[in-house]
């Protein structure tokens, strides 16, 4: 498989491209920064990837998507599938009193990510064939004070991955939203841990599976299914009472 992973140093991006790796996949890799890009990229080469290539980008530069697909295309030839696996955690407080902050907040985890989509969904839709896996949060499923703006993006970038599923699923596409729950990487380093909190292997993995044999929605882990479904079902009179 040839498969383009944009936001490859996140710490889940980098679990899942060890799965893919071990199946001799081609992977173009797209990250911010260029040393810690080349590090995850030798990682990959010795775990019996086929080829990979490295491409440093800021993923928030919109006027480059076009560039940087056309890149990929003219790397690996063709592209079988994309993990989109980069955004930021962002401080709500600071997005409360900061209309810029909240903006690019906005623009990390949402606007960047359509933008991308919206590229990456025409180029398969003419194939007729490959998998579009996205990860989304179980953030974006209610909004809720502590994180509202973090889940805004989440919730409108799942809204999009919809409109797309139902889109490209007559041409052979598959589009997967992936909804990870806590995970302790670096990014959740402040937020203190408890047994709600996966590891990157187990959630690289499950995204994994969900990439080779696709699905339309997957929580990860599996309960937060289940949790996310009663908490939409709390009447809005009760949920704004709640510390959440």
């Amino acid at each position: 498989m040839k498969i383009l992973i944009l936001g490859a140093t996140s710490a889940i991006a980098q679990e899942t491209a060890k799965f893919l790796a071990n199946d001799g996949a081609e992977l173009f890799l797209v990250a911010r920064k260029k040393e810690k890009l080349a590090i995850v990229g030798a990682d990959l080469k010795v775990r019996g990837a086929r080829r990979v290539e490295e491409f440093p980008m800021d993923l928030c530069q919109l006027e480059l998507h076009p560039q940087l697909v056309n890149t990929a295309l003219l790397n690996l030839g063709k592209l079988d599938a994309v993990l989109i696996a980069f955004g930021s955690l962002g401080n709500q407080e600071l997005c409360e009193s900061s209309v810029e902050e909240t903006i690019k907040e906005i623009t990390t985890n949402c606007l960047s990510v359509i933008s991308l989509l919206t590229i990456l969904a025409n180029y398969f839709e003419k194939q007729q064939s490959g998998c579009i896996a996205v990860i989304s949060s179980v953030a974006g499923d209610r909004g809720r004070k502590s994180n509202y703006v973090y889940g805004t993006a989440k919730g409108a970038v799942g809204i999009f991955l919809q409109g797309l599923r139902n889109r490209l699923s007559a041409c052979g596409v598959d589009v997967v939203t992936l909804k990870p729950g806590f995970v302790d990487t670096p990014m959740t380093a402040a937020i203190p841990k408890n047994l709600l909190f996966a590891d990157p292997y187990s959630v690289g993995r499950r995204i994994y599976q969900a990439m080779i044999k696709p699905k339309d929605v997957v929580y990860i882990p599996w309960f937060w299914r289940p949790i996310m479904t009663l908490l939409k079902a709390i009447p809005e009179p009760l949920f704004k009472k709640l510390k959440i």
